[in-house]
């Protein structure tokens, strides 16, 4: 497992906000822009629960992606809640419920990234991150969502999150991570 050290202490510096900050604006855009397809293109599957379910951990990008970048205590919550928060003032047709979702999700992730300390930045922490905010989630989505839905379809939709979990949200934010700092504009942060 590979493992890479925090920055000294957990004080957040001002560009660890201003780089949270801007990871959850850009998601919550993006986040608005992922609701309109799941009730526009993505409406045909809305019968088949755990198709559309394959596609449903662009959601949970900033709560992996920010604490890999920063490495900070609280990250996962605070990129997640600004991209909430965004795509609420944007008009998400989930409303108010949308900084809900958000918190859940991220508060799962960040739980995972505390159990390691902060410390261990390695793919199986970042997927157990992953799935954590996808079942946080699902969850969430079942009680509020689809109570109605029999258990053997639950079930499936969250297999199919947990694996859109460890394709969009590790891998994705691995790879986007490593784009980022080619360009250099992560050189002052560890990831």
């Amino acid at each position: 497992m590979v493992t890479i050290d925090a920055p000294t202490g957990s004080k957040w510096r001002t560009r660890d906000i201003l780089v949270t900050a801007v990871i959850g604006v850009a998601f919550g855009v993006v986040f608005w822009v992922w609701g309109l397809a799941w009730y526009g293109p993505f409406a045909p599957l809305e019968t088949m629960f755990v198709a559309r379910d394959l596609l449903y951990a662009v959601w949970l990008v900033p709560a992996v992606l920010a604490p890999l970048i920063v490495r900070r205590p609280g990250a996962a919550v605070f990129a997640e809640m600004v991209a909430a928060g965004v795509s609420a003032l944007l008009g998400s047709a989930w409303g108010v419920d949308t900084l809900l979702s958000g918190f859940v999700q991220g508060a799962a992730a960040e739980l995972v990234f505390a159990m390691f300390l902060y410390r261990s930045w390695s793919l199986p922490v970042l997927a157990l991150a992953a799935i954590a905010s996808a079942a946080a989630a699902w969850l969430h989505d079942w009680v509020l969502y689809f109570a109605d839905v029999s258990v053997d379809i639950q079930l499936a939709r969250g297999i199919a999150m947990a694996i859109s979990a460890v394709v969009f949200v590790a891998l994705g934010s691995r790879w986007l991570a490593a784009a980022l700092r080619r360009t250099g504009v992560l050189d002052a942060f560890p990831a």
